[in-house]
C-alpha cells in the first residue's frame, strides 16, 4: 500500500502514466506518476503472453485470441488521456497467439503455427504470406513496427508479404518509427545499418528503443542479456543497473520503465519533478512488485 506521504505525492502529480504487464495470471494495469508506481489492478484473468501499445491502443497475445483494449482502436484521443480504472478488452477473433505488435495503426500477431496476420483498425485479420513461398514463418517470438523476429531470422511486413531480412535465432526487435532497428539474438545484439552489424556478442533477451528516437538514428535504447542489463545514451552502450531480478521488458513514456519476471515494476530516474531522466538517471530505479509472476511483457498506452 502507499503511505500518506505517497498519496499525496501521487495525487498532486499532473501526469498519470498508464503501464500494462502481461502476464501467465493475466493482464495488469499499472498508474505511476512520476517516479512513484500507484495504484494496479489485474484487469483481464487470461494466459497473456505478450502485449502491445501504440498511440493510445493496447493489444494482448493470449492463449485463447487476440484481445484489444475496447473503445480506442482509432487511437484518436486516446494517448495521453487519463488512465481508464476498469479498462476492457474485446476478442478479435485471431485466435491463440504468441506475440503482437502496432506496425502504425494496424495491428499484426503471429500465431503458434507460424501463422502471421494483420488488422488495420475496425477491420478483419488479413494473412500476410511469406514471399519466399515457403509456407508459413515459424517460432515467432516477437513483433515491433513492421518487424517480425523468429527462429530463421527477422522478416519485415512490405507490400501485404514477409521478406526476410537476415540474422537467425532472433528473440527481441525493435523497431521504434523511423529509428535504426536493433534485434536481439542467440549469437548477439544486432544493429541495422549497411547490413546487420553487430553490437555486443553473446545471447541477448529482448531490446527496447525510445519512440522519440529521431528518423535512422537510435537516441536511447536498452537491451537484456540473462541478468544485465544495457542502456544506450549519448551515442554509446553501457551497462547499468538491473536489480537482482531479471528485467524481461522496458517501455517508455515521461520516464523510463521496466518489468522484472517476478511481476516488479521500475521507474528510472530521480525523485525529482524533472519530466525525463537526463544522463545516468537510468542507475537510479523505484522498484513496486504488483502481484504477478512470469511476466510475459511490458507496453506504456
Amino acid at each position: 500500500m502507499l503511505s500518506i506521504e505517497e498519496k499525496r505525492v501521487y495525487d498532486e502529480r499532473r501526469t498519470v502514466t498508464e503501464a500494462y504487464v502481461s502476464s501467465a495470471m493475466g493482464v495488469v494495469q499499472v498508474r505511476i506518476a512520476g517516479d512513484t508506481v500507484g495504484e494496479f489492478t489485474l484487469c483481464e484473468r487470461c494466459d497473456a503472453r505478450d502485449v502491445a501499445a501504440a498511440g493510445g491502443q493496447v493489444a494482448i497475445a493470449t492463449g485463447e485470441d487476440v484481445l484489444v483494449l475496447e473503445g480506442v482502436e482509432d487511437g484518436a484521443g486516446a494517448e495521453g488521456a487519463d488512465p481508464d480504472p476498469d479498462p476492457d478488452f474485446a476478442e478479435t477473433g485471431f485466435g491463440p497467439a504468441v506475440a503482437v505488435g502496432y506496425d502504425g495503426t494496424a495491428l499484426l500477431a503471429a500465431s503458434p503455427d507460424g501463422r502471421v496476420a494483420r488488422r488495420p483498425p475496425g477491420e478483419d485479420w488479413v494473412t500476410v504470406e511469406n514471399a519466399a513461398e515457403d509456407g508459413p514463418v515459424e517460432d515467432v517470438r516477437a513483433i515491433d513496427g513492421d518487424l517480425v523476429g523468429t527462429d530463421a531470422g527477422v522478416y519485415r511486413v512490405h507490400d501485404g508479404a514477409l521478406d526476410h531480412a537476415g540474422l537467425t535465432e532472433v528473440r527481441d526487435v525493435a523497431a521504434a518509427g523511423e529509428g535504426a532497428p536493433l534485434a536481439a539474438t542467440d549469437e548477439g545484439l544486432y544493429k541495422l545499418g549497411n547490413g546487420w552489424m553487430e553490437i555486443f556478442e553473446g545471447p541477448f533477451d529482448a531490446v527496447d528503443i525510445d519512440p522519440r528516437s529521431s528518423p535512422g538514428s537510435i537516441e536511447r535504447a536498452h537491451a537484456v542479456a540473462g541478468d544485465r542489463l544495457y542502456a544506450f545514451e549519448d551515442g554509446e552502450w553501457a551497462e547499468t543497473d538491473a536489480g537482482a531480478e531479471r528485467i524481461v521488458g522496458v517501455a517508455y513514456g515521461d520516464r523510463v520503465y521496466a518489468v522484472t519476471e517476478a511481476g516488479t515494476v521500475r521507474v528510472a530516474g530521480p525523485e525529482s519533478e524533472a519530466p525525463y531522466p537526463e544522463e545516468g538517471d537510468t542507475d537510479s530505479w523505484r522498484d513496486r512488485s504488483i502481484g504477478v509472476r512470469d511476466v510475459t511483457g511490458l507496453a506504456v498506452r
